[in-house]
């Protein structure tokens, strides 16, 4: 079986990290045929999730080892015990289902917040128009706590391939200069919810796609972070 060398992760990498216990279990139980095996540290003692990662790994024939200083030498954060080292994998969109689409994100932290928002709220389905962070970098992978594994995403180009792909989805692009207050809006299923990157948001052209969307707040700001606005939007449609 390959084996990766395990160094220091980059991009270029066709492979990748999930560090902790909770992200592992549900990358052991989501996608186990791109798992190549899981590192321990020799201190963990047998708690239920550590027993739990073992089992996973003897019911699927996953390789496990401990391995104190090659998670040592990769972990973003100190404390880490479990790392899954598995292939970066490519998904589909479900075509009938709620989409979430973001436009060129930036923020490691804040596409890992949405991941996990999105999830909670039962959206199960991400787009994402390049340039934009790398899904797979372990900080994102960790920040969603698995997350990641439960849903579907896709990378696009551009809105226009995502449009061609998807032609049947009513769109809702969130600005700050939006149509319509979100309160007053009646997302028509099957929708997506479309929000522009941290700084910049999205530009004019978005105003001609769909029915544009703002949400409400004081003067006292210019603008919402991108994972608050994404968490509103999310909780809002899902009421309807």
């Amino acid at each position: 079986m390959y084996s990766p060398k395990i160094k220091k992760y980059q991009k270029k990498f066709e492979y990748t990290y999930a560090f902790g216990s909770f992200p592992v279990i549900d990358l052991l139980q989501k996608h186990p045929e791109v798992v190549y095996k899981v590192l321990l540290k020799n201190n963990t003692d047998d708690s239920e999730g550590i027993s739990e990662i073992k089992s996973l790994c003897d019911e699927k024939s996953i390789p496990y080892e401990y391995a104190d200083r090659l998670i040592d030498k990769i972990a973003v954060k100190e404390n880490t015990y479990v790392v899954g080292v598995f292939k970066k994998y490519e998904s589909e969109l479900e075509s009938e289902s709620n989409h979430l689409l973001l436009v060129n994100p930036s923020n490691m932290g804040n596409v890992g917040t949405i991941i996990r928002t999105m999830l909670g709220f039962n959206f199960k389905n991400l787009a994402i128009i390049k340039p934009s962070v790398d899904i797979f970098d372990p900080m994102v992978v960790r920040s969603t706590m698995g997350a990641l594994f439960n849903i579907n995403f896709e990378m696009f180009e551009s809105i226009e391939e995502y449009i061609k792909k998807y032609p049947n989805q009513n769109l809702y692009p969130f600005m700050l200069d939006g149509a319509k207050d979100i309160k007053e809006v009646e997302f028509k299923e099957p929708f997506t919810i479309i929000h522009g990157n941290e700084s910049k948001g999205l530009d004019s052209k978005y105003k001609g796609i769909g029915q544009s969307v703002y949400i409400p707040h004081s003067d006292s700001i210019d603008s919402l972070n991108l994972s608050v606005a994404t968490s509103i939007s999310l909780w809002e449609v899902s009421k309807k």
